[in-house]
């Protein structure tokens, strides 16, 4: 497998409020450049959970070159990192797929 961006993006991406110049954090998001305060909502890695939040200074290992990451959501911190999580939870409600974020998700985008 050739090398590829640090991580791949949801269509309909979510973005914190908090979270300024998209297109800037974006693009250091994919090639691996540090930005401690943003945080992102993305899809679990060990084959249990459904999204993971994690920091994307965490997105800087050479691993996540060869093995992008899959971000459903940008946060300023943790706690916008959360309220993505919860407004992704409730949109799933409403839709008729309670618990199952990941099939929401996949539905909508």
């Amino acid at each position: 497998m050739g090398k590829k961006g640090f991580c791949e993006f949801y269509k309909k991406l979510y973005w914190g409020e908090s979270v300024k110049k998209h297109t800037v954090v974006k693009w250091k998001l994919y090639h691996g450049s540090g930005q401690f305060g943003i945080f992102c909502v993305t899809r679990a890695t060990n084959g249990v959970d459904q999204l993971d939040i994690i920091n994307s200074a965490y997105l800087k290992q050479p691993y996540f070159r060869y093995h992008p990451v899959y971000i459903y959501g940008i946060a300023g911190g943790y706690q916008e990192a959360m309220d993505i999580v919860l407004r992704i939870s409730q949109e799933a409600s409403i839709a008729g797929k309670s618990g199952k974020l990941l099939e929401y998700l996949e539905s909508v985008g």
